[in-house]
């Protein structure tokens, strides 16, 4: 009989797993569903399109063509309701029942919304999807001033597009620095300055209390917990992720902030598989479980599962993540997973280079780095490796890293 596979999700990791599934399995059944009205879309791009740098059509890369030539099932705007594992079936909004040999979870996630008085007034956006980058892109261009809120990786990029769009911005944070788990205040201080180069005024130890409305329900302005208040047109939220779980309930998929899956992407539940953001992954680098929602990491997986799924436990999720941010005019990188381990390496090379990194059992574990990312290969070469290195982090902090000056005898 024809194996039938069905991916709910047509993000990277979606979209990877079925190309792939295509590619092991050229006489299979395969089926995408995604509740988006538009196929795959470079989520990485959407930001340069909400700051007005680019049109529209350069973010798509798969379009309903795509799918057909590869004779991929794609049902966009389809909901599923329901996940039977004992008769491997699912059931969707219109009450179509599909049957699947492996099933495939990449449904990712929806943003946090703040647990604040009117957190959903008109206005207030959150940055996820390209249909968000369009709602941002027309309030920026019609508004003058815009909040910021969350101080991590997309946060900056509602800040930057405010710098892009010419909108006055207050960034209101939590702490005392941006990304204040991964960064010092020494670094986290070069992107402060970046930010205000561009309009963009960081404020520390903030956050919002409540946000204010007009009288049409539309946001004029936060307040946070100190009662300071900051007039705004517009307002961003990017505090984090709700993972899209919802259709694994009655099921006993195991799930620890995420959908737990061991090394190969398969769940607890056989013949049921999960990749992306919503996985929380055994990463045999750590050799514990980890999380981690970079394009290229969702990416990878959709791909070792679309092979597994057709060949079974063969090859393992290995992967050193990166995420870059080129809003500035220097370059900056992260990799790995730089807010873990149990000590670390900094040095500051002029204004705008610095560079971090974090060990976890001697090991390179992550690191972050500014101006420079010289360095980025030989730092993920060595984790890769589970080298032994961090008595040796003077080394890994030269402007230059020379990897035959390590010792080899610190060589696992």
């Amino acid at each position: 009989m024809t194996e039938s596979y069905v991916i709910i999700g047509d993000g990277i990791a979606g979209s990877s797993a079925a190309e792939t599934l295509r590619e092991e399995a050229p006489d299979a059944e395969v089926t995408v569903i995604t509740d988006e009205g538009e196929a795959l879309y470079n989520r990485i791009l959407i930001k340069e399109f909400a700051k007005g740098k680019l049109p529209e059509a350069p973010i798509s890369i798969h379009d309903e063509s795509w799918y057909d030539e590869r004779d991929i099932d794609l049902r966009l705007n389809t909901h599923v309701k329901n996940i039977d594992p004992d008769a491997h079936e699912i059931t969707t909004h219109e009450e179509e029942t599909l049957a699947y040999d492996k099933l495939l979870v990449a449904t990712g996630g929806t943003p946090t919304q703040l647990p604040v008085d009117n957190s959903d007034a008109e206005g207030i956006h959150h940055f996820w999807t390209f249909q968000d980058a369009r709602r941002i892109r027309e309030s920026a261009d019609a508004g003058e001033s815009a909040v910021i809120v969350g101080a991590g990786l997309l946060g900056i990029d509602l800040a930057a597009i405010c710098g892009a769009q010419g909108v006055s911005a207050k960034y209101l944070m939590r702490g005392n620095a941006w990304w204040r788990y991964a960064l010092s205040e020494e670094g986290a201080e070069i992107m402060h300055e970046a930010m205000r180069d561009v309009g963009v005024e960081p404020v520390f130890d903030s956050g919002v209390d409540h946000f204010e409305v007009d009288d049409d329900g539309h946001i004029t302005g936060a307040v946070d917990p100190n009662g300071d208040h900051y007039d705004c047109d517009w307002a961003g939220v990017a505090i984090g992720l709700n993972f899209n779980t919802e259709i694994l309930q009655g099921t006993d998929v195991k799930q620890d902030d995420g959908v737990v899956v061991d090394q190969y992407m398969q769940s607890s539940v056989d013949d049921i598989y999960a990749a992306g953001d919503l996985t929380r992954f055994y990463d045999t680098l750590l050799g514990e479980y980890a999380q981690n929602g970079s394009w290229g990491s969702a990416r990878e997986q959709g791909s070792i599962a679309g092979y597994n799924m057709v060949h079974g436990e063969e090859k393992e999720f290995r992967w050193v993540s990166s995420y870059s941010i080129t809003h500035f005019d220097f370059p900056f990188l992260s990799f790995g997973h730089p807010t873990i381990g149990d000590e670390e390496a900094e040095r500051k090379y002029s204004d705008t280079e610095w560079r971090r990194i974090a060990f976890k059992d001697g090991k390179v574990v992550g690191g972050v780095l500014i101006g420079d990312l010289s360095a980025q290969s030989a730092l993920k070469k060595l984790m890769r490796e589970e080298r032994v290195v961090a008595d040796q982090a003077e080394v890994l902090l030269e402007k230059q890293i020379d990897l035959d000056d390590l010792a080899a005898t610190q060589e696992q």
